[in-house]
């Protein structure tokens, strides 16, 4: 577990579904965790940082170890009003939000949509500001890329069409960071590499 950026910590773990090292993230000023799977130094290392009071998720998929972080800590879980569907299945009942929803102090629920409906990107208005992706965009050796087809639905290139334009909105927003569910944040340049995916509508 590592600060990136003023107030946001970032961490790796396994996803046990498939097999690759994703990204989580803890936002320190509203204690607020992003896509959270424990980190290596389990919940003794989140509560380093401070104790979280809420998680909030990028889309539904992104359910991660909620329940045993709600168990740990007692904190609420929040996704996307399009997003529940996935909880059937768990013993956690989220809370919802709507897109432009300040969802956590400091971190507004932006639309992404493409890909999935509920699709969510967050701004995060800690230091210079920072926007949390789900599945939409991933980091590609330092720049943007995006899932492969076989995950985009029946059509992949209208599903990029659709991000590359979301990315054009996002620029309106105020971050330098970039932080992504599947790979390393872009810490500082995130700007460029944004504005290098992004197609005006």
């Amino acid at each position: 577990m590592r600060e990136i950026a003023e107030g946001i910590v970032h961490w790796t773990a396994e996803h046990p579904n498939i097999g690759q090292r994703v990204s989580s993230y803890l936002v320190a000023p509203s204690a607020t965790l992003i896509d959270p799977l424990l980190p290596d130094e389990g919940v003794d290392g989140i509560e380093a940082v401070v104790r979280p009071e809420r998680i909030v998720l990028t889309n539904r998929h992104h359910t991660r170890d909620v329940e045993a972080l709600v168990a740990a800590f007692g904190c609420s879980v929040h996704v996307h009003e399009r997003g529940t569907a996935t909880f059937a299945d768990l013993d956690v009942t989220p809370g919802t939000f709507a897109f432009g929803d300040e969802v956590a102090p400091g971190i507004t629920a932006l639309e992404v949509g493409s890909i999935t409906p509920e699709e969510t990107a967050l701004r995060i208005d800690a230091g210079d500001g920072a926007l949390a992706f789900a599945d939409g965009f991933l980091n590609d050796g330092g720049r943007i890329g995006f899932m492969p087809d076989g995950l985009l639905g029946e059509d992949p290139e209208l599903v990029k069409r659709g991000l590359r334009l979301a990315a054009a909105r996002l620029l309106d927003e105020r971050f330098s960071t970039l932080l992504f569910a599947h790979g390393e944040p872009i810490v500082g340049d995130g700007r460029e590499a944004l504005q290098a995916v992004s197609v005006p509508a």
